[in-house]
């Protein structure tokens, strides 16, 4: 007797139809029938009454449909306890730092075994991913994360703040401040992404240039952050550029100075985005792991 055999025979025996049976098993039906066939000669007694207008189970199929749905739910949680555990992909953001590591570690421990596969991309690619499955979550920052829904079928966990600070170079005179105003950098042209690549940041960090009375210099808005942050080292035009704080606090370059904005500073909320579905459990240890991680500020480390 195979597992195999009790499969197609609990099919038939589901939709009493051979045919339909073999289309929801992706088989022919002719491999169905042969199967069922071998199954009654090993067992000595036929299964099914077959006649032209039906096909109804006999006293012996009755009998055996119960311990066949029994054998197969076993074998499934055989399969299930040696399988490996199911993983979780994540579609992150970048400038995380620090809140990434202390959310993976506690996840880990929560869920250990579980692995975590990170993937990256634009604000509107991680919705995407979301929605049409390809990520079971995504970080995202914007001023209204706190609202119920980003797209139809997402809801948006609210998770932190994210403070901003602000980047000048090294020999600077600001740099020897504990931090800045923001109107202090109002003669210094802003290196920021363009809008397109994060328009979240970049209103946060104009709208609050405006409200302190300025409009900012235009700097370079090409390249990647590591070359803003060489750029600014350099110190051949004086510049200035915005990270996240957590971020600051892996960068280690010495060549710059990583300022916190004097009060009222600077950030930007940060949620989860996830499927309005009820969460799997390694998706509800995540979020649990992130509700757990009390996110540190950028004067609890020197950077």
């Amino acid at each position: 007797m195979e597992l195999r055999q009790l499969s197609y025979f609990v099919t038939v025996a589901d939709e009493l139809h051979f045919g339909r049976a073999a289309e929801r098993l992706h088989i022919v039906q002719s491999a169905v029938s042969q199967q069922i066939r071998r199954l009654e000669r090993e067992l000595g007694a036929e299964l099914f009454d077959r006649s032209p207008r039906h096909v109804r189970l006999t006293g012996a199929g009755e009998r055996l449909l119960p311990e066949a749905r029994a054998v197969l739910a076993a074998a499934e949680r055989a399969r299930a306890a040696v399988a490996p555990p199911a993983g979780l992909r994540l579609a992150t953001s970048t400038g995380l730092g620090e809140h990434l590591d202390r959310v993976l570690a506690e996840f880990a421990v929560r869920a250990p075994g579980v692995p975590v596969e990170l993937v990256s991309g634009g604000a509107r690619e991680r919705i995407e991913q979301v929605v049409d499955g390809r990520a079971d979550a995504a970080f995202v920052r914007s001023a209204s994360v706190r609202s119920a829904e980003s797209a139809p079928g997402v809801r948006i966990v609210p998770l932190w703040d994210d403070p901003l600070v602000a980047v000048v170079p090294a020999g600077h005179p600001l740099a020897a401040g504990p931090d800045v105003a923001l109107g202090d950098l109002a003669g210094l042209p802003l290196a920021i992404t363009a809008r397109r690549n994060n328009p979240a940041l970049v209103d946060l960090v104009v709208g609050a240039c405006h409200d302190a009375g300025f409009e900012p210099v235009p700097g370079p808005v090409d390249g990647s952050l590591q070359d803003r942050l060489a750029t600014i080292g350099a110190g051949v035009v004086r510049q200035w550029t915005v990270v996240y704080a957590a971020h600051a606090r892996v960068l280690h370059s010495p060549r710059v100075a990583f300022l916190p904005f004097r009060a009222p500073g600077l950030a930007l909320p940060t949620g989860l985005a996830v499927r309005a579905a009820e969460p799997s459990p390694e998706l509800a240890h995540f979020l649990a792991a992130c509700a757990a991680v009390t996110p540190v500020t950028f004067d609890d480390h020197a950077c």
